[in-house]
């Protein structure tokens, strides 16, 4: 695993909120590691994404804009419960 890139995203998922930066954070501590190299470009393109963007898709209220996208939050609040 490159640690560059691991820091690098690490300090991505730092957002506005404490409950997003937990979010994203888990999903970096938890699944990285595992995801194939087409989910770890999603994740990494998915931290662009203003925050009232992420809180309306991690909280169910919209759908995100890219299928690859969405897989990743469903397995956010998977894990989560929400």
């Amino acid at each position: 695993m490159d640690e560059a890139r691991i820091k690098r995203l690490r300090w991505r998922t730092r957002r506005g909120t404490r409950e997003l930066d937990a979010l994203f954070g888990g999903w970096l501590d938890e699944r990285f590691a595992s995801a194939d190299e087409a989910q770890r470009q999603a994740f990494d393109e998915l931290l662009d994404v203003q925050d009232p963007d992420l809180w309306d898709w991690v909280m169910g209220h919209a759908k995100a804009t890219r299928p690859d996208w969405q897989a990743i939050i469903d397995d956010i609040r998977a894990r989560h419960r929400l």
